[in-house]
Order: structure tokens, then sequence, then C-alpha cells
């Protein structure tokens, strides 16, 4: 009678997704390291994971899933969302995650444009500046990442500010053309 297979080792891991009811404290030790490590992971593999031949620009998955549209851009903001979510775990302030979903927002926006948004994804590599983010906090550079995260915010909503009343401008501009219009064929 043949010997019962090897049975494979078993591997024990402590999964720790967010803190519970979002208090707590952020994660330590070879949690936080394997969390760093995902993030790093994704951040590579979706902004520099090849090298263009003859030249030093890198590009990752992100400008590539980009090309599949509608989806494509689903697909690699979701991606991004794994550095966001380990900026929760760490307890990055409030205004350093609205930066970092800003970016993701900014890539996910500009690269629904077919071609211009892979190049722009190419050239932006959001995935890349969020993880600058939240390693600039774990090095303890906290105050900084507040200060340019506001500021960043700040200005960020002065320009949405501006283009939302621009538009609004616009459009009263061409509702009010077309009643002239309207007007003048009575």
């Amino acid at each position: 009678m043949p010997a019962d297979p090897p049975s494979p080792p078993t591997i024990e891991a402590e999964v720790v997704v967010l803190p519970p009811d979002g208090k707590g404290k952020a994660p330590t030790g070879k949690a936080a390291d394997e969390s760093s490590a995902a993030s790093r992971i994704v951040a590579h593999w979706m902004d520099e994971l090849f090298v263009i031949p003859g030249t030093n620009i890198r590009i990752g998955l992100d400008p590539i899933i980009g090309l599949f549209p509608g989806i494509g851009d689903a697909i690699a903001s979701s991606v991004g969302f794994v550095i966001l979510t380990e900026g929760i775990r760490q307890r990055v302030p409030l205004s350093a995650l609205m930066r970092m979903g800003v970016n993701i927002l900014i890539n996910d926006a500009v690269g629904c444009i077919p071609i211009v948004g892979d190049a722009f994804s190419i050239w932006f590599k959001s995935n890349t500046l969020n993880l600058a983010i939240l390693n600039r906090w774990q090095t303890g550079d906290k105050t900084a990442v507040k200060r340019s995260s506001r500021i960043f915010m700040l200005t960020f909503f002065i320009i949405w500010i501006g283009l939302l009343v621009f538009s609004f401008l616009i459009w009263i501009t061409l509702a009010s053309g077309i009643l002239h219009f309207i007007k003048s064929l009575f």
C-alpha cells in the first residue's frame, strides 16, 4: 500500500484590513511592513513595471489596462485604492487622504480620453504619487504631509470652484443666446 502524500505546510497569517470601526492603532511591525510592501508592489506594477527601450521612460500596467475603454480605467483606479486604503490604516490625515483620492480621480478622469488619457497616465503616475505621500507620512514627515496636502486641496478646490463658475457662465451665455434666437424667430 502506497504511503500517503505529505500534506502541504500550513502558513499562519494574521489578516488586518482596517482597524475595527475606524478606531484602534495603525498596524505596526510585520503587519505594517506587509501592507507597505503591498502598496509598493501596486505602485511599481501600475506605474513603473517596464522601461520603454531606448528611453528612461517607465510605464506600468495602468496605461496598458487603460487602453480598454471604460472597464480598463475602472480596474486601474480600483487597484490604486490599495494605497489609499493603506493610508487609512496608517492614520494619514484626511487632507492627505483627500489628496490621494484626487490623484486617483484625476488619473481616472483624464484616462477616460482615448489615447491622450493613457499618455497622461504614463506621465502622471498617481500610484507613485500616493505612495510618496504614504512614505513621507510613515517616515515621520507628518507636518510637511499635512501642510502640502492642505495647500494642494485648497488649490484644487479653488480651481474646481473656478471651473464650476466658468461652466455656469458658459451655460448662462448659451441659454441667453438660445432664448434671444428663439425670440427673434417670433
